[in-house]
């Protein structure tokens, strides 16, 4: 079942101009988001960058870019600020401007296109002091690409799904946990990286169970294993551990079956699931 986690995705720079922070969306706005995003990538590549806005200073692109982000008009945000990254490179508000794009691409609901202008930041700036937030939305982007639009609205259990964006997801927020625990982002991508662990573990063991049901027993087994050794605290950990000595028994391999039978019964006593099932 999707966790509902409170998280933000604007930069808390852009809060100093009236920006709101975007939170876990309701229904109504997801189908709208759906709807437009269309109108989005259709209108957002009519205009050559390097044409756009040649009346216009450096200043005035970006000041009426941010007026558009203030705005919501994301399609506009994004033309200006690309116009202004390619006619004034080395200018003072261009990193910046980058750092835009990737928020009015999210706040559209196109992800590639986050990941894309995110993955584009981190590489061209990677010292930059807000690369953090580079991390943090490229995870973003790519857990969202991860689900289709009706998926975003109704329940769906995410470890039936190919969990390749998963992986890169929990990688971003990794970073921004690991390397930046100072982050205004640290708090919102620890929380995720605890749900997406949740979600690979279950997967995994999904596979696992797989085997033991199709008696690949050394499979099982070494597919639970990882379960229990890769994703410790996981509420799959506990299962992964029947299936090993499930999977061991069935080898006629006592002592490993009697040592996950033991780590068991020491981290997880009174635990519902039984060897004997």
């Amino acid at each position: 079942m999707m966790t509902k986690i409170r998280l933000q995705c604007t930069p808390h720079w852009l809060k100093n101009f009236g920006i709101r922070s975007m939170k876990f969306v309701t229904k109504s706005l997801l189908v709208a988001a759906g709807l437009s995003i269309s109108l989005l990538t259709g209108c957002a590549g009519t205009t050559d960058p390097a044409e756009a806005y040649k009346g216009e200073t450096a200043e005035q692109i970006f000041q009426h870019g941010e007026k558009a982000l203030r705005d919501r008009s994301y399609s506009e945000a994004v033309k200006r600020f690309e116009a202004l990254d390619v006619q004034y490179p080395y200018e003072r508000n261009t990193e910046t401007a980058q750092l835009h794009i990737i928020y009015a691409y999210y706040m559209s609901s196109d992800y590639a296109s986050t990941e894309a202008a995110a993955d584009r930041f981190i590489h061209t700036h990677p010292t930059n002091p807000h690369v953090d937030y580079a991390y943090y939305m490229r995870g973003l982007s790519n857990y969202y690409q991860n689900l289709g639009i009706f998926e975003r609205i109704f329940t769906v259990d995410l470890a039936t799904r190919d969990l390749n964006q998963m992986k890169k997801s929990y990688a971003d927020f990794a970073e921004v946990d690991h390397t930046y625990p100072h982050s205004y982002y640290a708090p919102a991508a620890h929380q995720y990286m605890v749900y997406l662990r949740n979600i690979i573990a279950d997967h995994m063991l999904e596979v696992a169970q797989f085997y033991y049901d199709h008696e690949a027993y050394v499979a099982a087994a070494d597919r639970a294993n990882l379960v229990v050794q890769q994703f410790q605290g996981a509420p799959a950990v506990p299962e992964a551990l029947v299936i090993m000595a499930k999977s061991y028994r069935a080898l006629n391999l006592t002592q490993n079956e009697n040592d996950a039978i033991s780590v068991l019964q020491y981290n997880y006593p009174g635990t519902k699931y039984s060897i004997d099932n």
